[in-house]
């Protein structure tokens, strides 16, 4: 699933997926379970955009980021519990203590049935910290045992392929979603996997020496809480090993070309790609021995990693996998654990200098667990259903604006038009919340008992979706929950789905200017819809198919404006030597680009030929690029900025303002950008796309 910020092929999205590290502040205490009117949002100035967040002081064409978000900046300081902050947390922190309203209310009733009792229960359990801290290392006694009581390599890989559905790692992910080479039915995607650090160059690149370093520390101590035998030797071990891997993984941006990622293998065939790993073990272990075929994800590293395993020690393998169960179950123990884990991952991977508070933890819980229980009572409570027959009119208003483009695009051969208007008219559009809820019944969740619920939540949800492999595809199926800020593109169901939450300000005020409503939520909508065509989701069909529908030609031509567009992106100096990563970012770039391009194409439409009002002296069109610039308002520590300039495919905040305007004729129009000024591109180079 690709996400705005942000499986068969990974859905787009406008976000990464915000992390704990990125959560919410707490909440005034003068509010039950959270701050003031939880109702709405607060507005952005009097007509949808803060003017006095603006720098006047400086030239829209120098610098417009700057110029549009300038004093807002100046004056926005990084809550110590966070790694960003900026208009979009803002909107993050309602969200967050509308959930926590939620949850509080489910909790506190004991007699509560169905997903009521469910929230509740995973949440006291949460919160029950004296019960957490008693238990000490006590819940993981069980999977500690079962390593230690491995004699062989076999052994190991299906405890490996248990840990699908438990806590613990593997060399090998495992994923089961839409077959891309026939979306209507589902597929086991088999990948890489065995790293601890966010990305491979963590262990490669000198500039992250220091953290690695700290890893090796990090390891040993959590392998001594845990009570495992020789902890710094082990924890040497485990990183050097861990090193071997990142050498044998491809990089991210290789990961993203879909085609290359997909490798279809009879199952017992994948012991001769890669021999070594006892892959019979392994997928018994994941409960997936009726399965005939699995999608190979990067093919080549495969046989890298598996001779890995051959030859590491068998020790060096069980303390790996000891690392790994009580890395991901730290935060569901005692304070020990807990702390430790918060301080490397969050203080020292990303600059984070304070733990969030509990309940924040606890609501990212249940929302990740139980996620649509607890979505069915955040829509009852928040959202009212005006709200979709608006977003919905938004999204025709969009589409609308798509086929004219495709139309009139000179480097395109009517063939590759026609299949794109295909495309383009069977999008399927989701918004706020799905038709249908799931269903968590099966799911056994007691008070005073935080790690087996978890554990119990993570199997539910791997036997739910092993359970459906040989049935259709559930196309009503949602890859995100109500009170999540965000979007995305699922190219598999081609499909844009926008949930609940993000109907607001800074993206939408439905008492404020068009113009800036366009700029935001319109160029959120567009950026979804030109998912569909970006370098990845281009692949794709109007079915959801992973095939190519294009002339050589077009495809041609389309990879050259790319490349243009990543060439700026490239350039782009996010910190002193730290530039963006162009093809890594290539997706997202390209969808802000079209977003943009569609937003202001639909405003224009929507004046029905009338002149766009004037206000504060601000035309329409300098007023819907300012809506697009307010929503970026953010400021980020230079260590999760270094974190994602490796790992994540969205480009920092003030490359998504800058770079795409620089593309758009109309924004040179509007704000008199002209030769000489930093954001000036001669017309014959300004990328031409969508």
């Amino acid at each position: 699933m690709k996400t705005l910020w942000l499986g068969a092929a990974a859905a787009a999205a406008l976000l990464a997926a915000l992390p704990a590290t990125a959560q919410p502040a707490a909440p005034s205490a003068t509010a039950v379970g959270g701050a003031g009117d939880l109702s709405k949002a607060p507005r952005m100035g009097t007509w949808g955009f803060d003017l006095s967040g603006r720098d006047p002081s400086v030239v829209p064409g120098q610098d417009f980021f700057q110029y549009a978000n300038g004093g807002f900046m100046k004056s926005l300081d990084i809550p110590a519990d966070r790694t960003r902050y900026g208009a979009f947390d803002k909107l993050n922190e309602l969200s967050q203590n509308r959930m926590r309203a939620v949850v509080d209310k489910a909790a506190a009733d004991k007699a509560a049935a169905g997903e009521r009792a469910q929230v509740g229960a995973l949440y006291r359990s949460f919160m029950d910290e004296a019960k957490v801290q008693a238990l000490g290392a006590k819940p993981m006694g069980p999977e500690l045992a079962a390593i230690k009581a491995a004699k062989t390599r076999a052994d190991i890989a299906r405890l490996m392929g248990r840990t699908q559905h438990a806590f613990g790692g593997s060399f090998f992910s495992t994923m089961i979603s839409e077959d891309a080479k026939d979306p209507e039915h589902y597929a086991v995607y088999v990948g890489q996997a065995g790293l601890g650090l966010p990305d491979r160059d963590y262990y490669l690149e000198a500039g992250f020496a220091p953290q690695k370093a700290k890893y090796e520390q990090y390891v040993a101590k959590m392998l001594t809480l845990a009570g495992w035998p020789n902890p710094q030797a082990n924890a040497k071990a485990i990183v050097a090993l861990e090193t071997e891997i990142a050498q044998a993984s491809w990089t991210r941006a290789e990961r993203r070309d879909d085609d290359k990622m997909y490798n279809a293998y009879a199952t017992a065939k994948v012991a001769e790609l890669a021999p070594g790993f006892d892959w019979a073990a392994f997928m018994a272990g994941a409960g997936l021995t009726k399965v005939d075929h699995v999608v190979v994800q990067e093919n080549t590293a495969f046989p890298k990693i598996a001779a890995i395993y051959a030859k590491t020690p068998i020790d060096t393998l069980k303390a790996w996998e000891a690392f790994t169960l009580v890395d991901q179950a730290a935060p569901y123990l005692s304070k020990a654990f807990d702390e430790a884990h918060w301080d490397f991952r969050n203080k020292t991977l990303s600059g984070q200098q304070a733990q969030q508070p509990r309940w924040k933890r606890g609501v990212v819980l249940v929302d990740g667990q139980v996620g649509e229980a607890l979505g069915k009572l955040y829509v009852d409570a928040y959202f009212p259903p005006e709200s979709k027959a608006k977003m919905l009119s938004l999204v025709g208003d969009i589409r609308t604006a798509m086929q004219a483009r495709i139309q009139k695009l000179e480097w395109m051969s009517p063939a590759t038009k026609a299949k794109a208007q295909e495309k383009l008219a069977a999008f399927r559009v989701k918004i706020g919340y799905p038709d249908k809820w799931r269903d968590y019944s099966g799911l056994s969740l007691k008070d005073g008992d935080l790690y087996g619920n978890v554990e119990r939540a993570v199997a539910f949800d791997w036997n739910f979706r092993v359970g459906r492999l040989g049935g259709p595809v559930d196309k009503g199926e949602w890859g995100m929950t109500p009170p999540t800020i965000n979007a995305y593109y699922n190219p598999t169901g081609n499909e844009i789905v926008f949930p609940a939450a993000i109907l607001q300000p800074p993206f939408f005020d439905p008492d404020g200017d068009a113009a800036i409503n366009y700029g935001g939520i319109g160029g959120v909508i567009g950026h979804e819809m030109t998912h569909g065509f970006d370098d990845q989701g281009r692949r794709y069909d109007g079915a959801g198919k992973l095939t190519d529908w294009w002339t050589p030609q077009d495809a041609a031509r389309f990879q050259a404006e790319a490349v243009k567009l990543g060439k700026e992106y490239s350039a782009f100096e996010v910190l002193p030597g730290a530039k963006i990563n162009g093809d890594l970012t290539m997706g997202e770039n390209i969808a802000d680009l079209g977003g943009l391009l569609l937003a202001l194409d639909a405003y224009h439409t929507s004046l029905h030929g009338q002149p766009a009002p004037v206000i504060d002296g601000l035309t329409g069109d300098q007023r819907v690029f300012l809506g697009w610039a307010q929503v970026w308002r953010a400021k980020t520590r230079d260590d999760r900025l270094r974190q994602q300039l490796v790992s994540d495919p969205h480009s920092p905040e003030r490359a998504r303002v800058d770079v795409p305007m620089r593309n758009i004729d109309a924004f040179y129009e509007a704000f008199g950008v002209k030769p000489g000024d930093a954001m000036y591109v001669a017309p014959a180079d300004r990328v031409r796309i969508w």
